[in-house]
Formats: C-alpha cells, sequence, structure tokens
C-alpha cells in the first residue's frame, strides 16, 4: 500500500470514530507497525490534519474535519453508477469488488442532495448467465503483471483447443461484453498476440521485468492494430467492389438474355 492511500485509510478510520483509538488498533487495521502508525499520524499534524491525543491513551479526529465534498453532476454520477456496475459484473472477482467499494467511497463523500443519485440509481448492467466463460487463473495477477511490466508464464488453448506453453510481456486488457482479452507479446511467435483469460492455465507470474518500456510497446502495438484494421477495411472495400461488379455483370448478361428472347419471338 502506498503512503498516501494510507494516510488516507487512517484519517478514514479516525473519522468513523467517536472516541480516542489506539495506534495498536490502527496498526491491527491497517496492517503496519505501530511505530508506522506514529510516524503517520505525526505527518497528518504537520500537514495540517486536526488529530489530537498520544501515545498510550489513543487519538481522535476532531469534529468538522472532512475531506472536500466531491462536486459531481447528476450525469457524472449516473456515468459513475453504470461503469461500476457494468464492470461489477464483468471484471474478475477483485477488480469487481473494487467497483461496488468505488460506489461507496464516492456516495461517502457525496453532498445529501446528491447521494441518492448514486445509492438508489435506476440504471443497470446486465449479469452475465450461467454460461458466461470462466476463468482459470487469477486475473487480478494479470493485472498486477501489466502494472509493474512483468512476464507471464502460462499455457494456453487456442480456438481449435490447441495447448502450447507460452511466455507473454503483457501490456494491456480489453473487457469485452462476455470476455476479457490480454495483449501482450508474445515470446513464442515473437509478435504482438491477444489471449483470452478463460482460455489460460498453470499462470506464473515471474518476477523479470520484460525489457522494454510497456508504453513504448503499446504504442508499437498500436500502430500495428491500426495498419491491420486499414488492411482489413481496404480488403472488404475490395471484394464488395468485386462482388458488386459480378452483380452487375450478370444482371447485364441476364437482360442480354432476355433482349435475345425477345427478338426471336418477334421474329
Amino acid at each position: 500500500m502506498q503512503r498516501a492511500e494510507r494516510l488516507l485509510d487512517m484519517i478514514q478510520s479516525l473519522r468513523r470514530r467517536r472516541r480516542p483509538v489506539t495506534a495498536e488498533t490502527l496498526s491491527s487495521e491497517l496492517d503496519v507497525s505501530v511505530r508506522t502508525v506514529y510516524r503517520d499520524i505525526a505527518a497528518l499534524v504537520r500537514q495540517g490534519v486536526p488529530v489530537r491525543g498520544e501515545a498510550g491513551i489513543g487519538y481522535v479526529l476532531d469534529a468538522g474535519f472532512d475531506l472536500p465534498p466531491l462536486m459531481l453532476s447528476p450525469d457524472e454520477i449516473e456515468a459513475v453508477l453504470v461503469g461500476m456496475r457494468w464492470l461489477g459484473e464483468r471484471a474478475d472477482p477483485v477488480l469487481a469488488r473494487a467497483a461496488e467499494d468505488v460506489v461507496s467511497k464516492v456516495a461517502a463523500v457525496l453532498p445529501p442532495h446528491l447521494r441518492p443519485i448514486l445509492l438508489d440509481g435506476a440504471l443497470f448492467a446486465p449479469a452475465y448467465g450461467r454460461d458466461a466463460p470462466v476463468d482459470q487463473v487469477d486475473v487480478a495477477a494479470v493485472r498486477a503483471a501489466i502494472r509493474q511490466g512483468r512476464k507471464l508464464e502460462m499455457r494456453y488453448r487456442d480456438e481449435s483447443g490447441q495447448d502450447t506453453q507460452r511466455m507473454i510481456w503483457p501490456i494491456g486488457m480489453t473487457f469485452y461484453e462476455r470476455v476479457r482479452v490480454v495483449i501482450a507479446w508474445c515470446e513464442l511467435r515473437e509478435a504482438f498476440r491477444h489471449f483470452r483469460t478463460d482460455r489460460m492455465s498453470d499462470l506464473v507470474a515471474r518476477e523479470e521485468r520484460y525489457p522494454a518500456r510497456r508504453a513504448d510497446l503499446f504504442r508499437r502495438w498500436q500502430k500495428e492494430d491500426e495498419a491491420r484494421s486499414r488492411e482489413d477495411c481496404e480488403r472488404r472495400q475490395a471484394t464488395a467492389q468485386q462482388d458488386q461488379s459480378a452483380q452487375q455483370e450478370t444482371t447485364a448478361q441476364r437482360d442480354e438474355t432476355a433482349r435475345s428472347g425477345a427478338t426471336r419471338l418477334s421474329a
């Protein structure tokens, strides 16, 4: 946990209580040492957060202190709601729980008159059925590898059912309606490839970082993907033109046959 995140969590812990809370209790909640709690309390005081108390007795946050309210418009609140509900139905369990936490945290800092828009919102995202693909790997570990720029080793089953051992450099993930797809450089194919998470197995997150910046790899993938999209579009247009020409030729031949038949009959 980053220190800034831990300090915010400490403020939240203090704000939930009306009575002093001991450093030992905060240490247990935040999963840090008591010494770290003392250092963090001192840091909050230096930053102007009105924390009162002392070691051995406990600490309390003065009444009236709060994080500034989150000023969102009704449309923005509904955007958060729909986005988090959509993600809650389509993400891995860890990210789905995070989506629920986002809604709770936003609700906690919204002004009272806007809070019902979020908590009683009437906008929904449909749930999967029981036939939704099931992941056999920890997708949270895949997302962590993307953030940290680390290699992943796995077995992958392609559309034909063939298994191969892969070492990949994950650089992104796309959330489709029913599946999640990892964008990665594949050492086996020596090219960018897309991997469905429900076809992965025996996943091992390596400590080894891949030898390139993720942002650079992502830009390379984007350029290749755009070029491939243009080629596909041009190919479809060429095919459509060929089909149209063939149809016009067929129509012309049919019309010529009809005219020839009419000429014979009139003769």
